[in-house]
């Protein structure tokens, strides 16, 4: 029989129901990808590490660009070296319940749990941890000797099991072959830490006495585990510029052949040149005016702001920026002309708040075929770029981001795309053969930049009704659509705060009537408020009428009225209840002028007299709740 298996399978199912684990704390360790207490760091190759680097006692070199902080002896790794030995008797001294034997995987599916090897132990095919749908399960592994692995191995998270719950107590050396992945934090006791060429590591390698040694290596500190959500510094306030794509305080704005803009253009000290109105979606300011003076003010006020915001993060390598390099939400800071070749990668970690600020003391180059590549919900309006110098986006790049030149020119070589926009104080600004698109506007920087937009829709009804469940019903009816991108459901519990609960597309219909009808749910009962947010293909947003609604276990919803402002018709819309209800309209002095009945649970239309153009009344009478809405006649 082979007892291995046997082994596995018991102790799965001994884990299955419970945790047998508690994690360790962590302490000053947190912050900290790769640290010994004594020996030197060194680097080959091009090794991309998300956390701190550093050692108490021996140089560190060899490194490029950290996404982190490098230490060498200093406070913080004094303070490291105190909470390494603490975390090293935790896993020392916590008791072991099961003990499979020196060559881990392979058949190996190991539940929860503390191992313990007393020989050397060999990863010499995957390692698969099974968290049984705990994502707070605990893994820890007390190797009473050395840790290796054979070339290509990979230790598998599976059913909730996380990087930041397993740990690894390393007796010994840890000697780590190409191309393995490496999963949880390995704490190694008076031995020397090696991994080799496209080596992944999702945690840390801390040793308390012995040198270490990368090459090639990717890795970042794991996430999860209660720790706090990066959401990087505060994004500056844009102000009049979020309207613009591409602005000068001081230069001028030129373009060779056809550049597609989304946004305004203009100068505010300067000739403009180039830019054909059939290709730019905003306004083009061929001459100094009072949009471009707010906005060479704004521009100085983001500077400002920009120049002062202290950096958390110093990349050590200006002339060897991207590279594949991932940056995380925080404030960079570049100590020089920064060359930036191939790709870099931003990676808000699933935070769609999370800002990036990267400050440059000096020019900024890209490569051909740069590229800002955007990951898990990193946003382009959320990207600012600072160089203290000119900047050249170089052909066929992509860029994302806002982009301020503080004293230097900005151009824009052929075939360049960015998702942004550029903003100079003082020098020229050039583009050749572009596209240059400003992020979506939304909320105030809409309304900013295009005030009293009419969007191609025109909403003919907007209601709400009780559905089983506590589910809201919504439905609408749209016509003239065209070149609409989509509608967003937006839900309030008190009609100042709004959240969006979904996104319906549009059909663009625009020879007649679009029916559309969705769902909501809220999680509790009461009063909710909704309403449509219509935005187009460029971004530029409306909202509907509000609507109200009684969600609860008794009452009828607050009614609503529509169109507003009216001409002949209007309709009362009445839900919770089956009633027959009354209705009076008055006008600003309280006189009557119309009175009647209303059915519940309908919509119902009613026909207007002649009419002043003017505010009126409408008093609803709706099982003896008396509800005053407002109406606006224009005859």
């Amino acid at each position: 029989m082979n007892f291995k298996i046997l082994f596995v399978f018991v102790s799965f199912l001994f884990v299955c129901s419970r945790s047998v684990a508690q994690a360790p704390i962590l302490g000053s360790t947190v912050k900290f990808i790769v640290f010994t207490a004594s020996g030197a760091i060194t680097n080959t190759g091009i090794t991309h590490l998300t956390g701190n680097v550093g050692s108490n006692v021996g140089a560190v070199t060899g490194f490029g660009n950290v996404n982190g902080v490098m230490h060498s002896t200093d406070p913080a790794t004094a303070l490291c070296v105190l909470d390494l030995a603490i975390l090293y008797n935790q896993l020392d001294t916590t008791t072991a319940h099961f003990f499979p034997s020196a060559s881990l995987g392979g058949v190996d599916t190991l539940g929860p749990g503390v191992y313990s090897v007393p020989v050397v132990a060999t990863l010499d095919s995957d390692l698969v941890l099974n968290g049984g749908g705990d994502s707070s399960a605990v893994f820890i592994f007390q190797l009473e000797s050395g840790l290796s692995s054979t070339a290509g191995v990979k230790v598998k998270l599976i059913n909730g099991a996380l990087a930041c719950n397993v740990f690894w107590k390393v007796e010994g050396i840890l000697t780590l072959a190409a191309g393995t992945t490496m999963r949880g934090s390995v704490i190694v006791n008076n031995g020397t830490i090696s991994m080799g060429s496209l080596d992944t590591l999702e945690g840390r390698i801390l040793t308390t006495l012995g040198a270490i040694t990368l090459n090639g290596v990717n890795g970042m500190t794991p996430l999860g585990c209660g720790l706090p959500l990066l959401s990087g510094p505060v994004a500056p306030n844009l102000a009049s510029t979020a309207c613009y794509a591409l602005f000068s305080t001081t230069g001028a704005v030129t373009n060779v052949g056809t550049t597609k803009v989304r946004g305004d253009v203009g100068t505010n000290t300067g000739l403009l040149s180039g830019y054909s109105a059939s290709d730019v979606i905003g306004t083009i300011h061929p001459v100094p005016d009072s949009s471009t003076a707010q906005a060479a003010a704004d521009v100085l006020n983001i500077f400002s702001y920009l120049t002062a915001l202290p950096y958390d993060i110093e990349l050590l390598y200006p002339a060897q920026f991207g590279n594949n390099l991932l940056l995380t939400p925080h404030t960079y800071w570049l100590g020089a002309a920064t060359t930036f070749t191939d790709s870099i990668f931003l990676d808000a970690q699933g935070n769609p708040n999370a800002v990036f600020v990267i400050k440059m003391w000096g020019a900024l180059t890209t490569s051909t075929y740069s590229n800002v590549k955007l990951l898990n919900g990193t946003k382009a309006s959320s990207v600012f770029w600072l160089t203290e110098g000119a900047a050249d986006i170089v052909a066929n790049s992509v860029f994302n981001g806002t982009i301020l030149c503080n004293s230097g020119a900005f151009s824009m070589l052929a075939n360049a795309k960015m998702n942004g926009r550029a903003l100079v104080k003082i020098g020229a600004l050039s583009t050749t053969n572009d596209s240059v698109y400003i992020p979506t506007l939304t909320g105030s920087d809409s309304a900013i930049c295009y005030p009293g937009v009419v969007l191609p829709v025109k909403l003919v009804e907007f209601s709400l009704s009780k559905g089983d469940n506590q589910r809201v019903n919504l439905h609408w009816v749209a016509a003239d659509e065209s070149d609409l991108r989509h509608y967003e459901i937006m839900r309030s519990e008190n009609g100042n705060h709004w959240d969006m609960q979904s996104v319906i597309a549009a059909k663009n219909n625009a020879s007649g009537s679009n029916y559309y009808n969705a769902e909501d749910q809220p999680d509790h009962t009461g009063i909710f408020y909704y309403r449509l947010k219509c935005v187009d293909l460029y971004g530029k947003a409306q909202y509907s009428p509000t609507r109200t609604i009684n969600l609860s276990a008794n009452g009828p919803s607050a009614p609503s009225v529509y169109p507003n402002a009216a001409d002949r018709f209007i309709n009362i819309a009445l839900y919770g209840t089956a009633a027959t209800n009354s209705f009076e309209i008055h006008n600003l002095f309280g006189k009557t002028i119309l009175k009647g009945s209303l059915l519940g649970n309908s919509v119902n239309k009613i026909a207007l007299p002649v009419l002043d153009n003017a505010m009126y009344f409408i008093i609803v009478n709706q099982d003896d709740r008396i509800s005053k809405l407002k109406l606006q006649v224009s005859q």
